[in-house]
């Protein structure tokens, strides 16, 4: 994204910095969720229970804090640690 600001008064320029600067933070933020979400679900593909939920308490803290910044809304943090913990915790049941 380039860092043109096209608004005319002092405040709007300094608001449209400050959007500009909020949005690539919160991009990196997402980024790295999905990172640790993958590592979750990999984890979990691998079959090694042990390994996945190692990897699903350092993705808790990570979806935590993204919610509590406002990075993504309550309801959906909350829907992605449910459905990782089905996940690991279905990792070596036996399947019909």
């Amino acid at each position: 994204m380039s860092n043109k600001v096209s608004a005319r008064h002092k405040s709007a320029v300094k608001r449209a910095k400050q959007n500009i600067k909020k949005r690539e933070h919160n991009v990196q933020v997402v980024s790295f969720l999905k990172t640790v979400v993958k590592g979750v679900k990999v984890a979990a593909a691998g079959g090694s229970k042990a390994e996945a939920e190692v990897a699903l308490k350092k993705a808790v803290p990570v979806i935590d804090k993204a919610v509590s910044k406002g990075v993504i809304p309550r309801e959906r943090g909350s829907r992605k640690i449910a459905r990782l913990h089905l996940l690991v915790n279905s990792v070596g049941s036996v399947e019909a």
